[in-house]
């Protein structure tokens, strides 16, 4: 068995966490929306019509932020179809997923969701099809006491007090071809510029969001960080991330690397946030919102074939991949990488949270709610990666794979909760082939037991849950021993490890 040695030393932090870094994403898109939270006349919803198994389990990943209401559906969302009255709301052409909008959940709907899932708003604006004054009308309607036209029609609307929303996005994916009212990289940095200065003179307390890249492939990266942020650095607080990740080549060892894309994803947008400060002589930090991530590939050729030949559809099944083994422990890994960055990922939003490429599916026609495989490394971390992250030490065995050179067999981070007196280590051997033995050196933390282990493994890479079968869920295991300041580990194949330890 091969051998991985590992020091975590708690003078060695990295930064606070920041709760948000494990928000996530719900959009007008499939049957994120209705179907997923809402669905009126099931005898598992609440008198507001939204489904209370499925608020149980957003509960039970603890989510403190969620993203609304979109995506690419916010370039073409106007805001005031979404309020008043619900059978005067006009129903819409929905053209970023070519599906009927029937505006039966809107923003106060979803602020009223929110509070139920025990999680805060994360707003988007339309800077695709629309502009300043709708930004500053939204934020008037959300944030603003009353006695202004927009504050008292939300108060009409039977809310009267405000939201509150703090964090908002300045439009999405402004970079990519797809996007209605797409932008070159000067268009949206002046829209965006301006954008954000109106907003801040109606409430000085938001954060703002700027549209960074789609993804790291963009051609226009990073060239599209650094000129945008030249407009919006002084007024923006966060610049935004989006990468999704698949196995389209089934190469389950080159699928494991693409963490390592991830990781260099961000440290090339951190690097040019901190050009664009330095050229500014600026004395802030731009921090960086990974507002959409996940594994999504299963679904495109459906996807395709709905939207090209069966469009105009309400709540269509889009996006719905089923997720296996192997996408769990790549979104461990996403997870991993997440944490690692703590000190300038502040927000992070795995894309969905419901149907759309997410943790929690909902069966048709009222049937249950259940647990897709890559619901349980996103529930551990936001559970158990509460606190200060510790930069271990690692020295592991390295291997090729078809598009990546020196990959390391183990992948890990600490996570030191202080307050608690509590040390989690998340810990993936990403080698398919071979077990290891991991050697931590943990003298630092005297006084400290082993709490528990706990696995997500298995021989059949391509194995998934569903309704009615979970094959894949986690499990408490003896192979962790502690003894005189060095903790043994036994990391089987291909597996995510949660290993806990209390003082």
């Amino acid at each position: 068995m091969k051998q991985s040695r590992m020091i975590i030393d708690k003078a060695f932090k990295v930064s606070e966490i920041d709760k948000r870094i494990y928000g996530s994403f719900i959009e007008h898109l499939g049957r994120a929306v209705y179907d997923g939270i809402y669905q009126p006349g099931n005898l598992l919803s609440d008198e507001d019509g939204f489904r209370k198994d499925v608020l149980e389990m957003v509960k039970e990943l603890d989510v403190p932020i969620v993203r609304y209401p979109g995506g690419n559906f916010v370039s073409n969302f106007v805001w005031e179809d979404s309020v008043g009255p619900v059978e005067e709301r006009p129903k819409r052409l929905e053209l970023a997923w070519r599906s009927l909008e029937e505006n039966k959940i809107g923003l106060n709907e979803f602020a009223k969701w929110s509070k139920k899932a025990e999680s805060e708003m994360m707003m988007a604006i339309n800077l695709g099809t629309r502009g300043i004054a709708d930004a500053c009308n939204l934020l008037e309607y959300c944030n603003h006491p009353g006695g202004t036209r927009y504050s008292d029609m939300r108060i009409k609307h039977g809310v009267k007090d405000p939201h509150n929303i703090k964090v908002w996005c300045l439009g999405n994916e402004m970079d990519g071809p797809w996007q209605l009212g797409h932008k070159t990289m000067d268009e949206y940095g002046r829209l965006a510029e301006e954008t954000a200065k109106a907003m801040k003179l109606i409430d000085p307390t938001i954060e703002l969001v700027s549209c960074g890249s789609s993804n790291l492939e963009m051609p226009t990266f990073p060239e599209w960080e650094a000129t945008t942020l030249n407009y919006t650095y002084d007024h923006v607080d966060y610049v935004s991330l989006h990468q999704y990740y698949g196995n389209k080549n089934n190469d389950t060892d080159d699928f494991f690397a693409l963490s390592d894309d991830m990781d260099q994803f961000i440290r090339s947008v951190i690097a040019t946030c901190d050009y664009v400060k330095a050229k500014k002589r600026g004395k802030k930090n731009i921090n960086l919102s990974f507002d959409e991530w996940n594994v999504w590939f299963h679904s495109s050729e459906a996807d395709d074939d709905i939207m090209t030949n069966h469009p105009w559809q309400v709540a269509p099944p889009l996006l719905e991949d089923i997720y296996n083994f192997e996408d769990a422990i790549l979104v461990g890994l996403m997870l991993i990488t997440l944490i690692k960055h703590a000190d300038r990922v502040k927000i992070a939003c795995m894309a969905q949270l419901v149907n759309v490429i997410a943790p929690i599916m909902t069966e048709k026609d009222g049937g249950p709610a259940w647990k897709q495989t890559i619901f349980y490394p996103f529930m551990h971390a936001s559970r158990y990666g509460r606190g200060v992250v510790l930069q271990p030490l690692i020295d592991t065995a390295v291997h090729d794979t078809k598009n990546h050179e020196n990959v390391t067999d183990l992948c890990s981070v600490a996570v030191w909760n202080q307050e608690a007196e509590e040390l989690t280590i998340f810990a993936v051997n990403r080698n398919t082939k071979e077990d290891m033995e991991l050697v931590t050196d943990l003298r630092s933390m005297e006084g400290y037991q082993v709490l528990e282990h706990i696995v997500l493994e298995s021989n059949d890479m391509k194995i998934c849950n569903s309704a009615g079968q979970e094959l894949i869920a986690p499990k408490s295991v003896q192979r962790s021993t502690l003894d005189g300041g060095n903790l043994t580990s036994m990391l089987t194949k291909a597996s995510w490890n949660v290993i806990r330890l209390k003082k």
